[in-house]
């Protein structure tokens, strides 16, 4: 008990001290400004749910939903198990309607409906009317509900959502046939934007080329100063023309102004206008993987009097990205030293699929970015979320419109795939984080005029400087764009750059998918050394070259940088085997490629929210199954191991003239011998019983790792997987607890097959249950992990995790106790609809919660039996059992 405490005081110190790096999400792709008369609400709590079509007309206002289920968005169709590849999940049809009375001081003012993605083709109905038709899971959906609200009454929004394969839109592919999965819901945020009748409008809305809503490029860019240019987009939507003046006041982060620039516009009634402008700033900050500096842009639209009718702010950071053919790439005016690395992501997790709430975006990217990599490929429009996550860590996104391998010679799948292409640039147009376009549609033999639109619209869209799009090199229309991806090395042309935007998996063949890559964690120890060592430099490799690390970074300079495959495992629908080759499994859970790609990023220390500098990794468990050899994943110069207290040491010194990757793989050769282990236990000298690594720079140690060997598993041990982001009462809101079997020490018991349930009580929920192999959950390789969803109201979260068959010498039980935060974005939901969700009140599962008496009793007795356990070593000692083994 006093172990939970003080891991709870811990927890919640380090959110006290860590409060100004709590991350940031934008609504409806900005942020708030208060008393500028723009207002966003969440739509998220509180709709009903069916999954499959229903007879009648489900989008009429008074059609009888009331044995719908009640939920809150970001919503999927169903938990699934961790393994549910092979088109597990459901495809088909799925309606949401969303019963509300808007606030009537909102009346007069202009609504917007924003939802940020529907999986598929959805329709939405608001009173039973049509608004919208839309293909494609990816981009937002929005619409204009100002003439359609009803004020006074209740109002209902219906949603249509189809998750059905179709090849008339892309991606297009049959999911049977797909290396992902399309999962289905209104899987990411739904806003309502209420602002006055004269206002900055939005892009995706507007639809007009290289327009709508703010644009802000940049030119000139070096220390010295840039060059910001600003453009925004007033509608007028009352009775009269209006004379505005349109303020951009650029922040830093302490709230102090840098520039302000004013323009002076008319609007005609009905109609919309720019207000054109630009900043010269002198001794920018600029941002960039290892120095992410944003700023504070506001704008703000001022009509009589000087007062402001609309206005909201962005997050910008100054910096230039230029592809110089044979010099490689170039940031903020200066070559890039070395090769810039990261990896592809899916956005899928397990049990929940696509339904990452905006915590666990950023997490997603925090986990990414501690690792040391610095490009996230992200395969389709990601959530805004992540988007701002690589903004503030420092990650820059290769962005890619929806399409895999597939190709419709209709002429509307074309146009769908252009209208998304001009959209993911509209969307992510103005984050620091972007890194280039990906307008092409990913392994598709698709026809050469394609390529060429493609290419054109991305020029129409971003008539800027550092903005360009890549293409994959040999495909057809390559010819017409500078940046490449797979470059085949003998085959390099002056006249471009290359970027490898794939490489680590390497598969037998497509079916049956056997590759030392492709590792579950469950795999244990060995086999994951393997996939580190893949990835890495696989010496042991000989019929067959691999690109790994190693290879890469020995690639000319002209090939800039590469995205491994794949960062985390994921769902697939044409093959029945998740896909098992990421450095983390599906809950995020590191495997030891984890590390070893952690070990390659700087070990100078900066002021990244992400984890860095120096790190050291001991990637061995000392169990009787563990190898002779130790590996040690660390970015010093030199690393000491030493074997047992007073032991014997090993020395590693990196090769300050290697030129491969920055930190090999280091392993000290025949340094664990289980028997001599098993000496020291039988002697009584566990304490002494240790690897301890040290790694070194300048001859001096600075950071070190420690590990134990595991003993007699003692209880389950709970923490919070939440990259310090604490779980908000929102309804949505999801973070990770892993349950670990360790023994008395605290040393993770990996070789365990035991079935651990969980329990909860108070502002939360337990998602999944036994049929998705969620509660009760096996353990693996030492961990259970399992998924806790918010209430609607903040306050004590108590997790208890026990042994599903419980014993006098079983491990006890752990004890989680946290709080959920306040949420502190404004709602619009019926009341009578969320408290028949059973959202706002407490809920408990507790059915068997243990007092602290029966607790301690359950201690002592474990205890007890111990002692016991130590009389029957005696005697077995004693007849001479076990002296000789």
């Amino acid at each position: 008990m006093k172990k939970n405490i003080l891991a709870l005081l811990f927890l919640l110190l380090t959110f006290n001290l860590s409060a100004s790096n709590l991350p940031e999400f934008s609504t409806a792709g900005f942020y708030e400004l208060p008393n500028t008369g723009r207002e966003v609400y969440s739509m998220n709590l509180a709709w009903r749910f069916i999954k499959g079509d229903v007879p009648g007309m489900p989008y009429t206002v008074n059609f009888d939903d009331s044995g719908w289920e009640v939920v809150s968005v970001p919503h999927g169709l169903e938990y699934l198990p961790e393994e549910a590849s092979g088109c597990a999940n459901y495809q088909g049809i799925a309606w949401y309607r969303k019963h509300f009375t808007p606030d009537e001081r909102l009346k007069g003012k202009q609504m917007f409906i924003h939802f940020e993605a529907i999986m598929g083709k959805s329709e939405v109905y608001v009173n039973g009317q049509l608004l919208k038709k839309h293909y494609g899971g990816y981009l937002p959906v929005i619409l204009d509900v100002t003439n359609l609200l009803k004020w006074g009454e209740e109002n209902v929004i219906a949603v249509k959502a189809d998750n059905s394969d179709d090849p008339s839109y892309p991606v297009g592919k049959p999911q049977n046939m797909l290396d992902f999965t399309y999962f289905g819901g209104i899987y990411r945020d739904c806003w309502l934007i209420a602002h006055n009748d004269v206002f900055i409008t939005n892009a995706n809305y507007e639809n007009e080329v290289a327009g709508g809503g703010l644009f802000v490029s940049y030119a000139d860019v070096s220390e010295k100063s840039a060059l910001v240019n600003l453009k925004a987009h007033i509608r007028n939507s009352s009775v009269s023309d209006k004379n505005v003046t349109v303020t951009f006041e650029l922040k830093r982060k302490s709230g102090e102004l840098v520039k302000r620039v004013s323009k002076k516009l008319t609007v005609k009634r009905g109609n919309a206008s720019y207000a054109v402008g630009s900043m010269k700033i002198n001794a920018p900050s600029l941002w960039s993987p290892d120095h992410p500096y944003l700023y504070d842009l506001e704008v703000m639209v001022k009509g009589a009097n000087d007062r402001i009718v609309d206005g909201y702010r962005q997050r910008i950071g100054i910096r230039s990205i230029e592809f110089k053919q044979t010099e490689g790439l170039w940031i903020n005016g200066k070559p890039y030293e070395g090769k810039i690395m990261g990896t592809n992501r899916h956005q899928d997790f397990a049990v929940l699929g696509n339904v990452l709430p905006n915590s666990m975006q950023w997490r997603d990217a925090k986990k990414l970015r501690d690792a040391g990599l610095k490009v996230i490929r992200t395969h389709y429009v990601i959530d805004p979320a992540f988007m701002d996550a690589c903004d503030e860590l420092g990650l820059f996104a290769l962005v890619e419109v929806p399409g895999w391998q597939f190709w419709n010679k209709e002429p509307v799948f074309g146009e769908r795939v252009y209208s998304d292409i001009r959209n993911m640039i509209r969307i992510h147009r103005n984050h620091a984080s972007l890194f280039f376009w990906e307008p092409i549609l990913n392994e598709t033999h698709y026809p050469e005029d394609f390529a060429k639109k493609a290419l054109d619209i991305c020029r129409e869209e971003y008539p800027y400087p550092y903005s360009i799009a890549a293409c994959d090199d040999g495909a057809e229309g390559d010819h017409y764009y500078s940046l490449l991806l797979r470059p085949i090395e003998s085959k390099l042309r002056t006249d471009k750059t290359y970027f490898i935007r794939e490489w680590g998996d390497n598969v037998d063949d497509w079916n049956a998918q056997n590759s030392d890559s492709r590792v579950a964690r469950g795999w244990g120890e060995v086999p994951m050394l393997l996939q580190a060592e893949h990835y890495a430099n696989p010496s042991y490799v000989k019929d067959y070259p691999v690109l790994c690390y190693e290879t890469i970074c020995n690639k000319p300079g002209q090939i800039v940088g590469a995205c491994f495959w794949h960062s985390f495992d994921h769902q697939r629908g044409y093959h029945a085997d998740p896909f098992y080759g990421g450095i983390m499994d599906a809950f995020r859970q590191p495997k030891a490629s984890y590390y070893m790609f952690m070990s390659q990023r700087s070990p100078e220390k900066s002021d990244l929210i992400a984890d860095n500098g120096p790190m050291i990794y001991i990637a061995h468990e000392l169990t009787p199954f563990s190898p002779k050899d130790v590996t040690v994943y660390s970015n010093c110069d030199e690393v000491r191991l030493t074997v047992f207290k007073n032991g014997k040491e090993y020395i590693y010194k990196k090769d300050p003239d290697h030129k491969g990757m920055p930190s090999p793989i280091i392993t000290f050769a025949d340094a664990f011998h289980f028997m001599e282990w098993k000496a020291m236990a039988r002697s009584g000298r566990q304490d002494d019983a240790y690897l301890l690594a040290e790694g070194l720079i300048d001859g001096k140690v600075v950071v070190s790792d420690k590990r134990y060997p595991s003993g007699q598993a003692d209880h389950i041990s709970l923490r919070l997987d939440n990259e310090q982001v604490p779980l908000k009462a929102d309804g949505s809101d999801v973070v990770t607890i892993i349950a670990e079997i360790v023994d008395k020490r605290g040393t993770v018991k990996r070789l365990n097959n035991s079935v651990v349930r969980f329990e909860i009580e108070g502002e939360g929920r337990l998602l999944g249950e036994a049929s998705v192999g969620t509660n009760p959950c096996p353990v693996v390789w030492g961990t259970a992990p399992v998924l806790v969803q918010s209430t609607t109201k903040s306050g004590k979260i108590k997790i208890s995790a026990s042994m599903q068959n419980p014993g006098q010498s079983r491990p006890l039980e752990g004890i989680l106790e946290f709080e959920s935060v306040a949420n502190d974005q404004k709602e619009v939901f019926s009341q009578k609809e969320l408290s028949l969700s059973g959202q706002s009140r407490s809920v408990v599962n507790l059915s068997t919660n243990k007092s602290d008496l029966e607790r301690e009793n359950e201690r002592l007795r474990k205890e007890l039996n111990q002692l016991k356990v130590k009389d029957v070593e005696r005697q077995q000692t004693q007849f001479g059992v076990g002296i000789n083994d």
